[in-house]
């Protein structure tokens, strides 16, 4: 019987790609700055975690960037999601068919990237329905690395975090999770894909 029996995933760099380093520089060329500000960074969390609208998110932008328009707003907003390679998704439906883990999600998603991806992944309702539960930030209010995200994942599904994986391309999320007991895979999308889980992870299974 293997160790774990619940899986964990994150979004970004797990499954989509990201460009994290294009989306930032090409965000503060078109906002002429050398870094973003506080209450620049305070907002993005803040809309991350679903507690401003996606309105009131591109009216702060319109309003400190007052020469740029809304479409450029969300274009620099979602300049990071790139492709989603459906070998990805074919590595998850056999997860799903021929083996017994449950299957999870959790993101730190905010809504135009969410609709982003939905516009532009034809296989997003397949990929979705591949997971027994699939958690948004932004829908949960709640967002990693804090603890009370995975405190609220293992709790509303009777998870015993020994017996679950946790899978994030971003180490403070990682080291959250394992705090709070779960193993942990830290994969470093850049030399790692998921779909090497058992390869490289062998040692849960």
């Amino acid at each position: 019987m293997s160790k774990i029996r619940s899986i964990i995933f994150d979004f970004g760099d797990v499954f989509i790609n990201l460009d994290k380093e294009g989306a930032m520089s090409n965000a503060l060329e078109l906002f002429q700055l050398e870094h973003f500000d506080d209450d620049m960074l305070a907002t993005n969390i803040a809309y991350e975690m679903g507690q401003i609208s996606t309105e009131t998110f591109i009216d702060f932008y319109l309003t400190k960037f007052n020469t740029l328009d809304k479409a450029q707003i969300i274009e620099a907003w979602n300049y990071i999601l790139k492709d989603f390679p459906i070998y990805r998704l074919n590595f998850l439906k056999q997860l799903k068919e021929h083996y017994d883990y449950k299957l999870l999600l959790l993101s730190n998603t905010n809504e135009l990237h969410i609709n982003a991806v939905k516009s532009k992944v034809p296989f997003y309702e397949e990929f979705k329905s591949c997971f027994d539960a699939f958690y948004l930030s932004h829908e949960i209010k709640k967002r990693k690395p804090n603890s009370d995200i995975f405190e609220f994942v293992l709790d509303e599904n009777q998870l015993m975090p020994e017996e679950s994986l946790f899978i994030d391309d971003t180490e403070e999320n990682t080291t959250s999770a394992r705090q709070l007991g779960l193993n942990i895979w830290n994969i470093d999308e850049k030399k790692e894909d998921v779909i090497q889980l058992f390869d490289l992870k062998k040692e849960l299974f």
